[in-house]
């Protein structure tokens, strides 16, 4: 197909420069800028004829090769504008997919933080729950061996009554009904408080 188009170009230049070359070698040398008639009119000729053929066989081939071409070149353009435009939705979506993970991830740490402190404030409570439970315990046992203590002493001092009120009076003193006397007056004392003795 090249070939055939070569030849073609090939086959009116080589009518033009025939018909140009026979005329200047038969007439010697022409001046530079003498008119030769016969010349002009033979070039005039073979442009016309140069002109028609290609018009008709040369012209239509080139241009629509000329605009295949165009065409070809404008639907890669196109295509490339259309694969630009793809690539930068795609990046506008990868960044827009990137915010939200990165919010996404701000959020759980968020959530994990707040659950740490949940966490920890739940812990926080049941320590001192606990605490307050083992202070009542403590307080509650320390409440009964202080009584159990006052109890034994209010018996020991009894008994240390009886035994000085015996000696004091030289006589023994062990009946129910004095114990019983003494206890009302400890109890009575111990009622009293500090200092009420004097």
């Amino acid at each position: 197909m090249m070939r055939l188009r070569l030849s073609l170009l090939a086959l009116p230049a080589a009518l033009f420069l025939t018909p140009a070359a026979a005329m200047a070698a038969a007439e010697g040398e022409p001046g530079l800028f003498s008119i030769n008639l016969g010349l002009s009119i033979w070039t005039l000729v073979i442009f016309i004829s140069v002109f028609l053929l290609l018009a008709r066989f040369a012209w239509k081939p080139i241009l629509s090769v000329v605009e295949a071409r165009e065409e070809r070149i404008q639907g890669a353009l196109d295509e490339a504008r259309k694969r630009q435009a793809d690539a930068e939705e795609l990046l506008r979506q990868q960044k827009e997919h990137l915010a939200e993970a990165r919010i996404q991830a701000q959020e759980i740490l968020a959530d994990s933080r707040d659950a740490a402190e949940r966490f920890r404030r739940e812990m926080e409570g049941r320590a001192r729950e606990e605490s307050e439970t083992i202070l009542t315990r403590a307080r509650a046992e320390i409440q009964r061996e202080k009584e159990a203590a006052l109890d034994a002493l209010r018996r020991e001092s009894v008994d240390l009554a009886l035994a000085a009120a015996s000696k004091l009076l030289r006589q023994k003193l062990d009946g129910e009904e004095d114990r019983r006397l003494v206890m009302e007056y400890v109890e009575g004392l111990s009622n009293l408080g500090p200092g009420a003795e004097a």
